[in-house]
């Protein structure tokens, strides 16, 4: 469906530059663009690409709008703007309501008529499906769960057991919540298993990545507060809670009873040790390893830059030597 830039402007409170009869009919991004096009520049780094842009229109800060020869929606955060202009262009197909009849629903559970369960579905006893939900082809989901109302789970995601979802939660194929957590006590040389007898909670606007695995509380529930985002392949241990407006990219791992802040953000590939505390608004940059806790917002990072295969074997000698170098250097300020 196309949109005019009068409309865009109007739909999303923006300022209008240039032609407002400009129509676009999908979004792109600057070097790839067509007169069809919606882009945006978002990172300085780009700015370069906006003469030869062939958009017809871009979503710019008004800095960046003067002097720009074409059409134009002026915002004060444009990757914004921009998310929010693609929304329109998004066509999806409605829900349709009703059980497939390969889906088997236990006798005691209850699906709300609007919601909508799919092919080989299982739904296990005593669990809840909400109105306007949708679980995709090969959900499983077991015993004493909730799914609110206009959840979807895409495909094959497993709520194992005792595992809340609030409303409106996102879950891309292949995830699995509520997984036993990794309990174990050593007895007499040989591993015992400790009993998981806590749950998994989710809130509302969360979404939960493809292949990501939330393991329920031992005794106490993991919880994800309201509008937390997990990109793909990402483990969340057992009794961890990670506070409201979160956000953590993919591969990422957090340890067992970690406490993660809100408006926190966890890069690609980074961990947190269990038991410890995170505040509010900390940044842990991509393959960073937390080993203590933060207390004071800001941005962390961990680990060595990346160099030539013979400099790191150097350095990664020298490191052992670190301690006795310390040592010298403290002797010869005492002497």
């Amino acid at each position: 469906m196309p949109f005019s830039a009068e409309e865009l402007a109007r739909r999303l409170d923006l300022g209008l530059h240039g032609d407002p009869a400009t129509t676009v009919s999908g979004v792109a991004t600057l070097a790839q663009a067509t007169p069809a096009s919606l882009g945006f520049l978002a990172n300085p780094r780009y700015r370069g690409q906006l003469a030869h842009t062939r958009a017809g229109i871009v979503v710019l800060r008004a800095a960046d709008a003067e002097g720009y020869p074409g059409t134009a929606l002026i915002a004060a955060d444009p990757y914004v703007a921009f998310a929010r202009a693609a929304a329109l262009f998004e066509t999806r197909p409605a829900p349709a309501p009703g059980l497939h009849p390969s889906a088997v629903v236990d006798a005691s559970a209850r699906v709300h008529p609007d919601a909508q369960v799919g092919a080989f579905v299982s739904i296990g006893a005593r669990s809840v499906v909400g109105a306007g939900a949708v679980l995709g082809p090969g959900c499983a989901i077991g015993e004493d769960c909730v799914v609110g109302a206009q959840c979807e789970l895409v495909a094959r995601v497993t709520l194992v057991r005792r595992v809340r979802l609030g409303r409106r939660v996102l879950i891309h194929p292949g995830a699995v919540l509520g997984a036993d957590g990794f309990g174990l006590a050593m007895d007499a040389g040989r591993w015992l298993k400790v009993p998981q007898l806590g749950g998994v909670v989710v809130g509302d606007d969360c979404e939960i990545g493809a292949n990501t695995t939330i393991d329920r509380g031992a005794i106490e529930d993991t919880v994800l507060e309201e509008d937390v985002r997990l990109d793909n392949q990402i483990q969340i241990g057992h009794n961890v809670r990670i506070g409201a407006h979160t956000a953590m990219a993919g591969c990422a791992a957090v340890a067992g009873s970690a406490t993660i802040g809100r408006y926190c953000l966890i890069g690609g590939g980074a961990g947190v040790l269990g038991h410890l505390e995170l505040c509010d608004r900390v940044v842990v940059t991509a393959m960073s390893l937390v080993t203590h806790s933060i207390r004071e917002p800001g941005e962390y990072s961990s680990g060595t830059p990346l160099m030539d295969n013979r400099r790191w074997r150097r350095s990664a000698a020298r490191f052992k030597q670190l301690d006795a170098l310390a040592r010298r250097l403290g002797a010869l300020r005492d002497n």
